[in-house]
């Protein structure tokens, strides 16, 4: 199967069935998710929308998390993986915001990435949540579905990841087929034992055809 094929099957499947996808993290503006991103990283979303509620009653705009000290910001987050260096990241990222960019979140990723805690995959998913830009933040999820699905060949960077599904997507289905991938990898297309057995890409994943056609799946 051609990979514009796999692509086009893919993208009919979720139009179809998952349109309106978007992210589980709980948020009511670009500030919150932005902090709520930073904190996601290495961390499931159920465990940050636990977290999220108290933080953003004690910091509901970037002013006073920008004056907070990073001990009384780390109480907020301890239960959360790597909670110093997030803590850290997080005074640091208000104080540019305020500083640098008057409190408003910017819609560039250059711009997003000069915060701390925002790199590349930070910065694409509020392009794409907030601003709904056409770009793709690739986290294990969307790397392990996109090579299975035989979207990517031979991508074995998240950079790499990155820019074929940016090549291969329509422009304007970029920024929900993020989350066609993450979620999909978070429910199906599980890092181990994936359940092909239920999934409805089996038809053209590439995974599928080469490891378990032939085999009994349970």
């Amino acid at each position: 199967m051609l990979r514009k094929q796999r692509y086009k099957l893919f993208v009919d499947y979720f139009e179809a069935n998952q349109p309106n996808a978007e992210t589980e993290l709980n948020y009511t503006n670009p500030y919150e998710l932005l902090v709520a991103v930073i904190l996601s990283a290495q961390c499931t979303d159920k465990r940050i929308n636990q977290v999220t509620p108290k933080l953003f009653e004690r910091f509901p705009t970037p002013e006073p998390l920008a004056q907070a000290s990073v001990d009384e910001v780390f109480t907020y987050i301890r239960s959360v993986n790597y909670p110093n260096n997030k803590a850290k990241h997080l005074v640091g990222m208000a104080k540019i915001l305020v500083n640098n960019f008057g409190s408003i979140v910017p819609s560039d990723v250059i711009d997003l990435q000069k915060m701390p805690g925002v790199g590349r995959k930070t910065a694409n998913v509020i392009a794409s949540v907030i601003f709904n830009a056409p770009a793709m933040a690739v986290d294990t999820h969307v790397f392990r579905v996109a090579n299975r699905l035989g979207l990517t060949l031979k991508a074995k960077t998240p950079l790499a990841v990155e820019k074929q599904l940016i090549t291969y997507l329509p422009k304007n289905k970029i920024f929900v087929a993020h989350h066609w991938l993450i979620l999909h990898g978070r429910y199906i297309c599980v890092a181990r034992s994936p359940k092909c057995s239920i999934c409805p890409l089996s038809g053209f994943c590439k995974y599928f055809e080469t490891s378990l056609k032939d085999k009994t799946l349970i």
